[in-house]
C-alpha cells in the first residue's frame, strides 16, 4: 500500500504538470478561521507549509465569519487571493458554475479519491471535475444536560418524537426550559426544519426541496411545520429566543436553566470544565420509524479562485491540506471529524459518537443555508423565526418561500 506522502507527492506533481512549473512567489490565503482554536490550528498548518516550501512567501489573512461571507464574491470577481476558505456542494457550485473557481481535478488521483470516499469527492465536484478540497465535517444533534434530564425524570436517550414531547412536559414541570435556541442568528432555526423534514419525509424529498424541485406549499412541507408546532404549543422552546444569539442561548445550558439544544458539534469546545461531564449527545429523534435516518453534517473546504495569480503554489497548498497529518491536526483543534479517512480522530467522546452516527447515516445533508440558494435560505430562515414567534403566520411564510422558489429556480 502506498504511503499518503507518496500519494500527495504524486498529486502535486500531476498538478504542476498541468499548470506549468510556475516560479514560486507570493501565496495569498484568505481564511474565515477567526475563532481562537481554528486560527491557531491554521497558523500552525501554514507554518509547516512554509517550512516545507521556503521559496513560497505565504500571506495568511484572517477575517471574521460575517465579513468574510460578504466579501468572498468580490474577491472572486476582482482582486482574487490564491486560496479561499468556503463550503462544499451548493455553496461551492454557485461559484464553480459561474466560472469563478479553478478546476483542481489534477490533485484527485484514484488514491486520493479512495482516501476521501465518494461522498466528499462528489460534494466538491461539478460533473466529473473537482473544484476544492474538503478538510472537516461535524455532526448535528441534541446536546443535553444529563443531570437536568435525570432531575426532571426524563429517561435518556430521547429516541422518538413522543420521547421529546414527554421530556418537554417533565422539564417544564421541574422549572427547566426544555429547549434553548438563539434565533436572533436565524440559522439555528434551520436545524429544526432540516431534521423534522428528513425524519418525516426522508432525505430524498428534503434534497428535492432544497434544489427547488418541490413547492413550499406541498402538503409534506406543511406537515413539517405541523410537527414543529407541536413543540411550540407545549412551550418547549425558551422564551425570547429571537432576541439572543446562539452563543448567548448556550449559556442557559451551562447555567442549568435549559436542558437541550439542537446544534453542531462546534459547541463542545465551549463546555465549561465543571459542566462538560454532564453534557451528552444524541441523534435527533425518530419521527417515522419507516424513514431511514439522515443527518446534517456540514463540510468545510478550501478553493482556488479562477482569477488567482499563483495557481501552482495554491495547488501545492490544497494537496498539503489533503494529507492525513494536516487533517488530524486541524480537526483535533476544531474537535471535528477529518474528511481524509486515513487521518486520526481526536480522543473525544462526542467525536466518536459523531463518527459512528455519520457512518450509519442514510444520507448526509449540508444544512439548509448551504443546500439551497443563498437568497432562498435567507428568506426561509427569517420565515422560520417568524413561524416560531407567530405560528399563525405559516401561510404567509410558505407563500413567501414559494414566491422565492419560483423566482430563483423557475417552474410552476
Amino acid at each position: 500500500m502506498r504511503s499518503w506522502k507518496t500519494i500527495v507527492a504524486t498529486a502535486v506533481g500531476a498538478a504542476m504538470l498541468l499548470t506549468g512549473a510556475a516560479k514560486a512567489g507570493d501565496l495569498v490565503i484568505n481564511s474565515d478561521s477567526s475563532d481562537p482554536a481554528p486560527k491557531k490550528a491554521w497558523e500552525s498548518v501554514v507554518d509547516q507549509f512554509k517550512k516545507a516550501n521556503p521559496d513560497i512567501n505565504v500571506k495568511f489573512n484572517v477575517y471574521d465569519h460575517e465579513s468574510y461571507k460578504k466579501s468572498i464574491r468580490n474577491w472572486l470577481t476582482s482582486a482574487s487571493p490564491d486560496v479561499v476558505f468556503w463550503y462544499v456542494a451548493t455553496r461551492m457550485r454557485q461559484f464553480s458554475d459561474a466560472g469563478l473557481l479553478e478546476d483542481v481535478s489534477s490533485i484527485y488521483t484514484d488514491d486520493v479519491k479512495k482516501a476521501l470516499g465518494p461522498v466528499p469527492v462528489d460534494l466538491v465536484s461539478t460533473g466529473a471535475k473537482q473544484y476544492g478540497v474538503p478538510y472537516t465535517y461535524y455532526q448535528w444533534g441534541l446536546y443535553s444536560r444529563a443531570d437536568l434530564l435525570e432531575k426532571a425524570g426524563v429517561k435518556a436517550p430521547i429516541a422518538t418524537w413522543d420521547d421529546l414531547l414527554g421530556a418537554c412536559d417533565k422539564l417544564k414541570a421541574a422549572g427547566i426550559e426544555p429547549i434553548v435556541i438563539g434565533s436572533k442568528d436565524l440559522w439555528p432555526t434551520a436545524g429544526w426544519f432540516d431534521y423534522i423534514d428528513m425524519r418525516l419525509n426522508g432525505y430524498d424529498f428534503h434534497m428535492q426541496l432544497m434544489s427547488g424541485k418541490v413547492p413550499y406549499t406541498d402538503p409534506k412541507v406543511k406537515a413539517v411545520f405541523g410537527k414543529w408546532k407541536e413543540l411550540l404549543d407545549k412551550g418547549c422552546f425558551v422564551k425570547n429566543h429571537a432576541s439572543v444569539s446562539w452563543q448567548e442561548s448556550q449559556s442557559l445550558l451551562f447555567q442549568g436553566k435549559g436542558a437541550m439544544m439542537l446544534i453542531g458539534n462546534f459547541i463542545t469546545p465551549n463546555f465549561p470544565k465543571d459542566i462538560a461531564p454532564s453534557m451528552q449527545f444524541s441523534a435527533f429523534p425518530t419521527i417515522d420509524p419507516a424513514i431511514p435516518d439522515a443527518e446534517d453534517a456540514p463540510m468545510d473546504s478550501i478553493h482556488i479562485p479562477a482569477k488567482a495569480k499563483n495557481k501552482a503554489d495554491a495547488k501545492k497548498f490544497l494537496a498539503f491540506v489533503l494529507t492525513a497529518p494536516v487533517q488530524t491536526e486541524i480537526n483535533a483543534a476544531l474537535l471535528q471529524v477529518p474528511v481524509n479517512s486515513q487521518a486520526s480522530v481526536a480522543d473525544d467522546r462526542f467525536l466518536r459518537q459523531g463518527k459512528e452516527l455519520l457512518g450509519d447515516a442514510k444520507g448526509i445533508a449540508q444544512f439548509f443555508d448551504r443546500d439551497t440558494s443563498e437568497d432562498l435560505a435567507t428568506i426561509g430562515m427569517k420565515g422560520f423565526q417568524e413561524f416560531m414567534i407567530a405560528p399563525d403566520h405559516l401561510d404567509s411564510v410558505l407563500a413567501d418561500l414559494e414566491t422565492a422558489r419560483k423566482r430563483i429556480y423557475g417552474g410552476n
